[in-house]
């Protein structure tokens, strides 16, 4: 390779981006914002006083693909915070109940069996329900294998108090109209593995100080070119390859050997990329942040049934509430969604009702919808065109829009690249096949 012109300086982009400069390409990289990191960034918000990330995120210490993206970065020692052991606290603001979920720390899930570490009102034999789901998805490409709601019952207490709501956050899609095979590798990568990789892990300090700028800088050090507010407006497509890249400030020529990977949203990919298959449906999430400081004891991150606030997160200067599937609310006045989330939050938290400084942020096109229609639209990495391969969680990665998707789509389009043409061109074909 020569050159590797990276569009897209989200968390695909940064990751391709790391990953081929690790190995010791030249890398440009082109983001039409003024900062990088996309939709995994924090930024000072003056209603709040605070700086804020534009969405909360939740990882787990099972996501292989981002905690070694970090240790590849550099990222500092508190990037990610959270317990020592797979614990998840839960609330029930309907009935006042409160448990803590407490996997062990094997692959055997013994930890059923102890009424004190599962769900209140549940029985050991109630967490086989998710095993239709694995068996649904073993050996079907991503979208084949049918619904969730076709393959487990999507009802009763466990599935109100777990399921729904763990699933409901990592697809962003009603559980039971969502693809079976994302599902079942968000189970096998996480509670399948085990609660060693079920650790909560929370970026407390900001995505950006945690993910974002510790790539910038690994970057920089590499002699990579960072080439902020620069739109990227067409390629110029012929004979198999790109040619060109047009920007909004004008035309990139690209020599013989050099490479794109395009890492943008699926709906800017399509307009540049025409033809591209991709998804074309997404869902929204709602982020609730105010700024008052959590009383000490607070869980980092505490589950909510029966409530219009799903999770809690107590940051050390602020609650962040964040609600996915949020569709419905977009439309809703966003002090009316404020006051009535913190009314949520002064119950379970035992605060004055009084609303502090606030802000909701509305991301209509969060992610794309996690539904087999969808997943069957995802491209892989390798495209028709010898010099041009694709990044981002929308691209077939086996994952639902994740951090850890993001990062692994990155890392797939620099190997494919580093493969070379031939190696991408046979990909093509069997994908073809």
């Amino acid at each position: 390779m020569k050159t590797v012109h990276v569009v897209g300086a989200g968390l695909a982009g940064l990751s391709a981006a790391v990953a081929l400069a690790d190995s010791g390409a030249r890398v440009v990289l082109h983001e039409a914002a003024k900062q990088a990191g996309g939709r995994c960034r924090s930024y000072y918000d003056s209603a709040l006083g605070l700086t804020i990330d534009n969405g909360n995120h939740l990882l787990l210490s099972g996501n292989a693909d981002a905690l070694g993206f970090l240790r590849t970065i550099g990222a500092p020692d508190d990037a990610l915070v959270g317990p020592d052991a797979a614990e998840f606290d839960f609330a029930d603001l309907k009935t006042g109940e409160r448990w803590r979920l407490r996997p062990n720390a094997g692959r055997l899930p013994w930890w059923v069996m102890s009424p004190a570490r599962r769900v209140p009102g549940t029985k050991a034999l109630d967490y086989l329900a998710p095993l239709g789901i694995l068996r649904a998805a073993a050996g079907k490409a991503e979208g084949a294998g049918g619904t969730i709601g076709a393959h487990m019952a999507c009802e009763g207490a466990l599935y109100r108090r777990l399921w729904h709501p763990v699933l409901l956050a990592a697809l962003n899609t009603e559980p039971r109209d969502s693809d079976v095979g994302l599902a079942a590798r968000i189970l096998r990568e996480t509670l399948g593995a085990g609660g060693k990789a079920c650790r909560p892990l929370v970026a407390v300090e900001g995505l950006s100080y945690a993910f974002v700028d510790p790539a910038i800088r690994f970057l920089t050090t590499r002699g990579c070119e960072i080439r902020l507010g620069r739109r990227l407006r067409s390629l110029d497509l012929a004979d198999g390859r790109v040619g060109r890249l047009v920007f909004s400030d004008g035309p990139e020529s690209l020599g013989p050997e050099d490479s794109i990977v395009l890492a943008l949203p699926p709906w800017v990919a399509r307009e540049v990329l025409p033809g591209l298959h991709a998804p074309m449906e997404f869902r929204s999430i709602v982020n609730a942040h105010f700024a008052l400081v959590p009383k000490p004891g607070s869980p980092l991150v505490l589950g909510v049934v029966n409530s219009l606030t799903e999770w809690l997160f107590a940051y050390p200067d602020r609650y962040s509430v964040t609600i996915s599937g949020a569709d419905r609310l977009l439309e809703v006045p966003r002090e009316d969604l404020a006051r009535q989330i913190w009314a949520e939050i002064a119950e379970l938290c035992n605060l004055a009702p009084d609303l502090p400084s606030w802000q909701i942020v509305k991301e209509k096109r969060a992610t794309f919808a996690a539904t087999p229609a969808e997943a069957a639209r995802r491209p892989k990495a390798e495209t028709a065109y010898d010099n041009l391969v694709l990044a981002g969680d929308w691209t077939a990665t086996g994952l639902p829009s994740t951090i850890e998707g993001a990062i692994r789509s990155g890392q797939t389009a620099a190997r494919s690249l580093r493969a070379g043409p031939a190696a991408r061109a046979g990909t093509r074909m069997r994908g073809a096949a």
